[in-house]
């Protein structure tokens, strides 16, 4: 480990991340222009959500196929062609906007085919750390992403509002200008995204994405984390949700509600920053563990059923998720073959997000019938039932150390 070249050091690294910082705060604020642009040009929220619809619908579509493509194909090819794609995207509805001629049509295609494009990217992003970072790093290397991620949260939708505020085709011209960056830094990267392959899989679709769902339901911890991240993810979700609607009905006007959300951010923010020391200080087993039951605190809530002490229950839990994500991600990119990369990881993603729009929805329905303080009840029984079943997890008490993990892989 001494002898490891510093991440910030790792020329191919910093280009990756520096690269992926700027186009995913393009994203972020050409995301929140989609919403304010179909509002402005057609006056319905029902198409504004068909067009957000659009941009995530990719992942159920494309998240296990694009998982065979980055397997079979040249990795850095296929991000490279996801962000041209994105450039004359982006580019083409910036220039529409700005011209004046722009249908609603327009709007959810081109939202379509970025969140199409943004999969493939992903998954294909993972395998390229796990070839330009050493395999005793990688946990802080995703830890670095997690910190990227929770700083874009912050910065890219206000940066957004402002831009469109400015002119409605700004955020996604400057969108296409930041994938056209990523497309640059792509390009100067001199490590090979991936291990030579002596031949190409040719055996249908549905046998190559089956071998990697095999192949992560054959490894316990590895299972266990993915369907423990299901009823994270349906957390989180649930509640977002719950602390807009409790906020809304407390009297919070939309700016002191935007504020509390960007409590979490930062939070999440300061938490990157400091899971690589608890990476070093804490098993993994403790990590998973201790996080689970810190998720109990948003208890207080019921105690004092106000929106500031909802933010100050959840504060422990989101400050330390990101040592769980990065610790999890890491673990499996370091243990999982380079051949099966992508089909592994879209697996694992697939299934993480099945619970993130059902969180919402479930909520949703609580808070309709519901105070918000039952609502919250409800969703503290289920962080029991998560604290109690990682707690009594045989896969989960005997998860190796990470140290044995990267042994492992170099051996």
């Amino acid at each position: 480990m001494a002898d490891l070249l510093p991440l910030r050091r790792n020329r191919d690294f910093v280009l990756l991340q520096t690269g992926q910082a700027l186009s995913t705060v393009g994203s972020e604020a050409s995301g929140v222009a989609y919403t304010l642009l179909v509002l402005a040009l057609t006056h319905s929220p029902a198409k504004a959500g068909l067009t957000g619809f659009a941009r995530l619908i990719p992942w159920v579509l494309f998240a296990l196929p694009a998982g065979v493509v980055v397997d079979r194909w040249n990795r850095k090819h296929v991000m490279i062609v996801s962000d041209v794609v994105r450039v004359v995207a982006l580019a083409s509805l910036g220039v529409v906007a700005a011209m004046g001629r722009l249908s609603f049509a327009q709007i959810p295609i081109v939202a379509f085919v970025e969140g199409s494009m943004l999969v493939f990217f992903n998954i294909a992003e993972i395998g390229a750390v796990r070839s330009v970072v050493p395999t005793p790093q990688l946990q802080r290397a995703f830890a670095t992403e997690q910190a990227r991620l929770s700083s874009v949260y912050l910065a890219g939708p206000p940066l957004g509002g402002f831009l469109f505020g400015v002119g409605r085709s700004l955020p996604f011209l400057v969108d296409a200008v930041s994938y056209a960056f990523s497309t640059g830094t792509l390009l100067a990267m001199r490590t090979p995204f991936q291990e030579e392959r002596e031949e190409i899989d040719t055996r249908k679709l549905r046998a190559q994405i089956a071998e990697g769902f095999a192949w992560l339901w054959r490894h316990t911890f590895l299972r266990t984390c993915a369907l423990l991240f299901v009823g994270t993810n349906f957390a989180f979700g649930a509640l977002e949700l719950t602390l807009i609607v409790a906020a809304r009905r407390q009297g919070l006007h939309s700016a002191a509600i935007g504020g509390l959300l960007a409590v979490w951010g930062a939070l999440s923010l300061a938490g990157s920053v400091a899971a690589p020391r608890f990476h070093k200080l804490l098993s993994m087993r403790t990590i998973l563990v201790g996080s689970s039951w810190l998720a109990l605190t948003i208890a207080a809530y019921l105690v004092e059923p106000n929106v500031f002490v909802l933010v100050a229950g959840t504060a422990p839990f989101v400050f330390f998720n990101p040592t769980v994500n990065a610790m999890i991600i890491g673990y499996r990119v370091a243990i999982v073959p380079d051949r099966l990369q992508g089909r592994v990881n879209s697996v694992a993603r697939s299934l993480a997000l099945l619970g993130l729009p059902l969180g919402p929805v479930v909520a949703g329905l609580l808070l309709g019938s519901f105070s918000a303080r039952t609502t919250v009840t409800f969703l503290l029984a289920g962080f029991v039932v998560l604290a109690v079943v990682t707690t009594a997890s045989r896969s989960i008490r005997t998860a190796p150390s990470f140290v044995e993990v990267t042994e492992g892989a170099g051996s």
